[in-house]
């Protein structure tokens, strides 16, 4: 595959994005808050020099192999980050809020088993079967994150979660780059490559532009000082655990009362 001046921008401008954006999770302290998130940036970094060296000296199977695993690794850390920031907005006490765990585990579930019906009922139009396996994968990917984000949110909204917090600013930008994500693979899944290379290449530069932003923008606002969270009373504090606490207890009195 021939690299384009854009293609190669794109490129250098993503592993400077990636190495700036660690700088400012080492500098910062940052890495410390958000480990998982500070290993994916890692790992993106580590991605995108291999991927760019076998797709210059290796083979079109290899490069293949190559992407499908490191595919395979991101898609596991961005799952581990999603459940860091979850660990951050649902433990605004030390202790996960009562039933919170078992509803992420169906949100979970269910964006999987949707993510994979969607999948599964897309026919992209492609030449060969390695086309489909990379175009179905991505699409598969992105619905995965986009439902888990969705899923996230609601539930975030439900307790409360500040908006202009650290881990606020995460959320948003894998949020944004998720239903980018989920638009532009929709289209190439309609499209295809058999057809129209490209309108496929065209949409991918669309979605590295976008994540692009996304970098630029956690760049910003991890540099910035999160704005302080207002205090609450430790008496009241102490108050609200001990009724979380009762809350808990209650309810799993009445289950067992039920069973």
């Amino acid at each position: 595959m021939q690299l384009t001046g854009l293609d190669l921008f794109f490129w250098a401008a993503g592993l400077a994005g990636h190495i700036l954006l660690l700088g400012v999770l080492l500098i910062r302290h940052r890495a410390t808050l958000f480990p998982l998130f500070t290993t994916l940036i890692a790992a993106n970094i580590i991605r995108t020099v291999v991927l760019y060296f076998t797709l210059r000296h290796g083979t079109r199977h290899g490069y293949f192999l190559t992407y499908w695993t490191l595919a395979i690794v991101d898609v596991v850390l961005q799952l581990l980050v999603i459940y860091e920031v979850a660990w951050h907005i649902f433990r605004p006490l030390g202790e996960w809020a009562p039933g919170i765990r078992r509803n992420l585990l169906w949100v979970t579930l269910a964006s999987v088993a949707v993510g994979g019906a969607l999948t599964f009922l897309a026919t992209p139009a492609t030449k060969t079967l390695r086309q489909a396996v990379v175009i179905r994968g991505n699409f598969f990917s992105s619905a995965l994150m986009c439902e888990l984000f969705v899923g996230l949110i609601v539930l975030a909204v439900t307790f409360g979660l500040p908006w202009k917090t650290h881990v606020a600013r995460i959320a948003q930008g894998l949020g944004v780059y998720s239903i980018a994500g989920i638009v532009t693979d929709s289209a190439t899944t309609v499209l295809g490559v058999a057809n129209n290379s490209d309108a496929y290449r065209m949409l991918s530069h669309v979605r590295i532009a976008l994540y692009l932003v996304c970098l630029v923008y956690w760049i910003v606002t991890l540099w910035l000082d999160a704005p302080s969270p207002r205090q609450m009373p430790e008496k009241m504090r102490r108050q609200l655990a001990s009724l979380e606490r009762q809350s808990a207890a209650d309810v799993q009195a009445i289950r067992q009362g039920r069973g």
